[in-house]
């Protein structure tokens, strides 16, 4: 399709959207900000949009809505409703913002959505547009709360736990659970903190869906691991410092059988450390480090909650961190970076 973008002054002109989902909040936002009168119709609206300055109607779409208006915008999510809002606006000449590409028609699906390290706004356009089409969300407790909590309520959600030690589903469950809603036709977003394959366990949940028939597809997240340093004021790479990190999941004691992570070679390289669900066992880990020969002077972070409103950092040096987070009572979710880059923290922390 051929575009042509032209821009319009929408002050006091009455303008008609008919849909009050995820994907119909920020046209509304801008429709208001533009002067406009808008009139949405749905037969109900999220509290983004009941918020907003807007007269609602709440009622499904019928034929006729539209008269009067000057501009419409088809934002439903159904692409019949959009469809024939589109089409009453060809005939009646009124201009009509198009609806978004459906971002999972025909038969059941299954979306690996990263959500991005917390704050909600980090989420992809895309993971955005298929958490607006979804009929099931599975959600891990550690993807934002505010993409959920909008949903409307014909949405299923399924809170899948996934806390430390506490998982309401297990893997197997979790898996079972995403093939069937998908063999019944539904369309499925299994959203997740960050991203699906950074130890979020993604890639059990394609192989699952691939050897049950079922379509897929994996939508990247902003990873904690880079996004949540870079939030504090931490590169993990810097030209003249270090030009390698590596990403380590720290969640077991490196003394206790199963524990295979080769922490002599992390120890001994020269790049930056960033350990995820470490929290627990940070006093073990970071006195293995040393062990092995790093510096129990390297300078050293633990961010929890980062990104969001709640963020807290403590710094410190390698040999003493452990006893600095507990001493601030850090919990998870948290991120531990180790090394030289931590420096830079005092003069770009940027929030």
């Amino acid at each position: 399709m051929t575009r042509f973008d032209l821009r319009v002054d929408l002050t006091g002109r009455r303008v008609v959207v008919v849909g009050g989902g995820r994907r119909a909040a920020p046209v509304v936002r801008d429709l208001v900000l533009a002067g406009a009168h808008v009139h949405v119709i749905a037969p109900e609206v999220i509290d983004e949009i009941s918020r907003e300055t807007v007269a609602l109607h709440l009622r499904r779409y019928a034929p006729g809505d539209l008269c009067g208006a000057w501009l419409a915008a088809a934002v439903t999510g159904e692409p019949t409703v959009d469809a024939a809002v589109e089409a009453e606006a060809a005939t009646a000449r009124v201009w009509c913002l198009p609806a978004p590409r459906t971002p999972i028609p025909g038969d059941g699906f299954v979306a690996l959505v990263g959500a991005g390290p917390g704050d909600p706004g980090l989420i992809t356009v895309r993971g955005r547009e298929l958490l607006d089409a979804a009929d099931v969300v599975v959600v891990d407790r550690l993807a934002p709360a505010e993409l959920v909590s909008g949903l409307p309520a014909r949405v299923e959600v399924v809170d899948a736990g996934k806390a430390p030690h506490r998982h309401n589903l297990s893997q197997d469950d979790l898996n079972a659970l995403l093939v069937d809603r998908a063999r019944r036709g539904l369309r499925v977003v299994r959203l997740k903190g960050g991203d699906p394959f950074v130890f979020g366990r993604g890639g059990e949940e394609a192989l699952a869906c691939a050897r049950a028939g079922v379509r897929f597809e994996v939508v990247p997240g902003v990873t904690s691991a880079v996004a949540v340093p870079a939030y504090a004021g931490i590169p993990v790479t810097h030209r003249g410092i270090t030009q390698d990190f590596a990403v380590v999941s720290a969640h077991l004691d490196p003394s206790k059988p199963g524990a295979s992570v080769d922490w002599a070679a992390l120890a001994a390289g020269p790049g930056t450390l960033v350990l995820l669900m470490a929290v627990a066992v940070l006093e073990e880990v970071t006195r293995e480090l040393v062990k092995r020969g790093r510096s129990a002077y390297t300078p050293a972070a633990v961010i929890c909650s980062g990104t969001t409103p709640a963020e807290r950092v403590v710094t410190g040096e390698l040999g003493t961190i452990a006893e600095l987070a507990a001493a601030e009572a850090v919990t998870s979710p948290a991120v531990v970076v180790i090394g030289d880059v931590v420096r830079l923290r005092d003069e770009i922390a940027w929030r």
